[in-house]
């Protein structure tokens, strides 16, 4: 080798080098991420993520905002360039991209609904056909409304059978815990732990009245998709690595980081853990095999059957039109390591 030559090499080597170290010290495009509420259990594995510092071992720069609802979370990340990522309950985003939102569903999480009725435990109320003539709080264009007719035409009701008070979603469960209401329709694992300490209550899941679909999840927009896709992947398993780690036994840790991460939210750590708890019967059998995240076909069909039979959407949809198969996977999962 000539001296000319190695030096040229040596040069290429430096200048490969300086390249290298430069890619490790730029800064991460921030990943903007609008959740579906103000802090509760269901952001467990975003406030932990942050907490350990998975996001950034995963060379993401994630920034979340708190949202005012499912419905207006699907909105504002199908209708803007603000946010790369959404989360909320996943038939918000299912019957927005029926309209012609261009939004398509990453990862469910919670595979089952878990909207239902709050009643008192002592009412004796075990269905839809036990709601005649009582009062029920809900809350007019939140996700709950469009499935509160079907809900009591599984018990044989209709609207006015019953006397329906519109509330706003914040004092909702306020309402009720206070005995303003006979029930109230609502997130159960949210607003079951919380009002019970007041009113001890008993849930009635849509679900078991024939009103099934996937529940909460991640979603984008087409055009993030599409430009973002690399970080929405990466963000998508290390949520859903987090959901599965939680749900091995670190709750408690789950919890203590919600609050560290939100000092300011004045959140009770026994309610936030009761959440946590009651949150797990509606992620399936995926929690046993530490697939959280998994999109199955089963469970999208089943979310597409039961929006069209209430005619919240048109029939005839294929559930594969509504998701990004493979985001998250055993495998991507697998691969993952978070320390």
């Amino acid at each position: 080798m000539t001296e000319q030559n190695a030096l040229g090499g040596r040069v290429r080597l430096a200048m490969g080098a300086a390249m290298l170290i430069a890619s490790w010290g730029a800064a991460a495009e921030p990943l903007n991420v609008k959740l579906d509420w103000t802090p509760w259990a269901v952001h467990a594995p975003f406030h932990l993520a942050m907490q350990k510092g998975w996001f950034k071992q995963a060379g993401l720069d994630v920034r979340l905002e708190d949202g005012n609802g499912s419905v207006t979370t699907v909105q504002i990340v199908g209708g803007s360039d603000r946010f790369d990522v959404g989360h909320a309950a996943l038939a918000s985003m299912v019957i927005a991209r029926s309209k012609g939102l261009p939004v398509k569903g990453l990862a469910p999480f919670a595979t089952s609904s878990d909207i239902g009725v709050l009643v008192p435990a002592d009412s004796g109320i075990t269905g839809p056909d036990g709601l005649k003539g009582r009062k029920i709080a809900y809350t007019a264009g939140s996700l709950e409304a469009p499935f509160v007719d079907a809900f009591l035409a599984a018990g044989g009701l209709r609207r006015s059978d019953v006397d329906l008070l519109s509330v706003d979603a914040a004092g909702k469960a306020a309402t009720y815990a206070v005995g303003r209401a006979d029930a109230v329709i609502s997130t159960i694992p949210f607003v079951l732990p919380s009002v019970s300490r007041q009113r001890p209550s008993a849930a009635i899941p849509f679900a078991r009245h024939g009103l099934d679909m996937v529940s909460f999840g991640l979603f984008a927009s087409e055009q993030k998709l599409a430009s973002r896709e690399q970080d929405i992947r990466t963000f998508s398993n290390v949520v859903a690595k987090s959901w599965n780690y939680i749900y091995d036994g670190h709750e408690q840790e789950a919890v203590d980081a919600i609050v560290a991460q939100r000092p300011n939210a004045r959140l009770d750590k026994a309610i936030l853990l009761d959440q946590l708890n009651t949150l797990k019967t509606y992620f399936g059998p995926a929690v046993a095999g530490g697939s959280i995240g998994v999109s199955q076909p089963a469970d999208w069909d089943k979310t597409i059957a039961t929006l069209e039979r209430v005619e919240l959407i048109p029939a005839g949809q294929k559930a594969a039109d509504y998701y990004q198969p493979g985001v998250v996977s055993s495998e991507s999962l697998a691969g993952l390591e978070l320390k």
